[in-house]
């Protein structure tokens, strides 16, 4: 926990309130999200229960497993869950543009879950039905594998840094409110959103205890209530299995069931439009946008990667491609971090305590200095010396930009303490154009106020990895490619 949000935290517990701990949403939120919450069954692997699904407030979608034990009536319910999915997916694969030399829909889907395991729950379930065959013995609906396909596209995407494409709202909602709980108890939604909104007349304290009450503020999935669990889901799920099937009898046990689970589901639908609201109030930051581009783009990729006839993705990546991914995964999350912090002085703020960034105040000038560069020719280098309050433990030599010049490379020359703070010497290296003489606000002049930070987007490099086919025997080998198999389709729900 950085040192901003636990003094954030300490606030919230003084106010009775949860404390703003960004001055902008650093997520992309759809206009039409799709909101998906849905339950499984206490000691089953992944079996599914229940799901509210659907892209607007007043239009959700109840889908119910009467016996989730039963393997045919766990892929009916993926096969309707395909049809909300697929059609909602379908609805963005229109009209394009074409952005960075490719093909772009003009938006792309984005699917909303309550809490991470909302998000685990959409990665196994992937996993579990996009081998599965369309003929042949426990043959399945031809849109339950395309819908496996995209619950793995889902839950890939919701790894990558900076993707809005599959979020979980408490994660969101931590990233942008401090409570005065734990960040085990911000797993509960209910209670999170109960610090961020108290409802009228209550404290934060007073709508987190609320929500300790399933009876008021049930699980938000996809685990439920024991006690619902042993006192009303269990003599239903009974109560149906003792119907004859297709009789009246048994059509009443289905809607109890659909009552008693819709009143389970209901109230976590309502915290997430809630979330949603909450943080389209925010102005989103000056990144966002450039990381939604992304996501369309790759929406778009594999829209088309489907059309082409490609493969489901294979069950898992060989040693150089998981390396390579690795190293993707750990840029960008760098790169999320680099661009959360430009964008939002409250983040910036976590970099300066940190000493990885300070506040400063240019103090001298030298515009016309001239340094022999490695060719023994003179270039233009201006060298500024800036005063800081901030704990400056940036060492000399290191790369270092300014919040608003963030194209212009300074590099710190040397750190001269003072009995309040530091002057830091900077060399400008670049942003000055080709002159000899750096053309006015190229360089900054005395008194301008600058955030520098040694944060940078490019410092992880990227490794040199062998081919896949040089893969080493320590590793595996080189991997065999992945052709689908009749044993894919054997994988159990777990």
């Amino acid at each position: 926990m950085s040192a901003i949000t636990s003094y954030a935290r300490a606030m919230a517990v003084a106010a009775q309130v949860a404390q703003p701990i960004a001055t902008v949403r650093h997520v992309h939120v759809a206009d039409r999200p799709l909101v998906f919450v849905p339950l499984t069954l206490a000691g089953e692997a992944n079996a599914p229960l229940a799901a509210l699904v659907g892209d607007a407030e007043d239009v959700p979608r109840l889908l119910v497993v009467p016996q989730p034990r039963d393997r045919t009536q766990r892929f009916a319910f993926a096969a309707e869950l395909a049809d909300v999915v697929v059609g909602y997916l379908t609805s963005f694969c229109g009209a394009a543009d074409e952005i960075k030399g490719q093909v772009c829909f003009r938006n792309a889907p984005q699917i909303l879950v309550p809490n991470p395991a909302g998000v685990g729950f959409v990665k196994l379930f992937g996993r579990s039905t996009r081998f599965r065959s369309t003929t042949g013995p426990y043959a399945v609906a031809p849109n339950v594998p395309l819908l496996g396909r995209w619950l793995t596209w889902f839950a890939e995407r919701a790894e990558h840094p900076g993707s809005a494409n599959l979020l979980a709202m408490t994660e969101v909602l931590s990233m942008h409110w401090a409570t005065g709980q734990s960040a085990i108890e911000d797993a509960n939604l209910a209670a999170q959103l109960g610090w961020i909104s108290p409802p009228p007349g209550r404290t934060g304290p007073q709508a987190a205890r609320d929500a300790e009450d399933p009876l008021l503020w049930p699980p938000a999935g996809p685990t439920t209530d024991p006690v619902f669990d042993n006192e009303i889901l269990a003599p239903a799920i009974r109560n149906y299995s003792g119907t004859e099937p297709g009789s009246p009898s048994q059509a009443r046990a289905v809607e109890r069931l659909r009552q008693a689970l819709h009143s389970q589901l209901e109230p976590t639908w309502r915290l997430m439009w809630h979330g949603v609201a909450r943080l389209r109030e925010l102005t989103a930051g000056a990144s966002v946008e450039g990381r939604w581009i992304d996501d369309r783009l790759r929406f778009t990729g594999f829209h088309e990667y489907l059309v082409d006839g490609g493969l489901p993705q294979a069950r898992r990546d060989g040693a150089i491609a998981a390396a390579r991914r690795l190293n993707r995964l750990e840029r960008a999350q760098l790169a999320y971090d680099v661009a959360r912090a430009f964008d939002d002085p409250l983040v910036m703020a976590n970099h300066r305590a940190a000493g990885e960034a300070f506040l400063c105040t240019v103090t001298d000038v030298e515009r016309e200095r001239r340094v022999a560069n490695a060719n023994g020719n003179a270039v233009t280098r201006p060298l500024i010396v800036v005063r800081t309050a901030d704990p400056a433990l940036i060492a000399p030599g290191a790369e270092v930009r300014a919040v608003s010049r963030q194209q212009q490379k300074a590099v710190v020359v040397a750190v001269d303490p003072q009995p309040a703070g530091a002057d830091v010497s900077l060399e400008i290296q670049s942003g000055m154009g080709r002159s000899k003489t750096p053309p006015p606000g190229t360089v900054p002049e005395i008194g301008e106020t600058l955030i520098y930070t040694a944060v940078l987007a490019d410092s992880i490099p990227s490794p040199k990895l062998p081919d896949a086919e040089d893969t080493p025997w320590t590793h595996g080998g080189p991997p065999q490619p992945y052709v689908p198999s009749d044993d894919d389709a054997t994988e159990v729900w777990e």
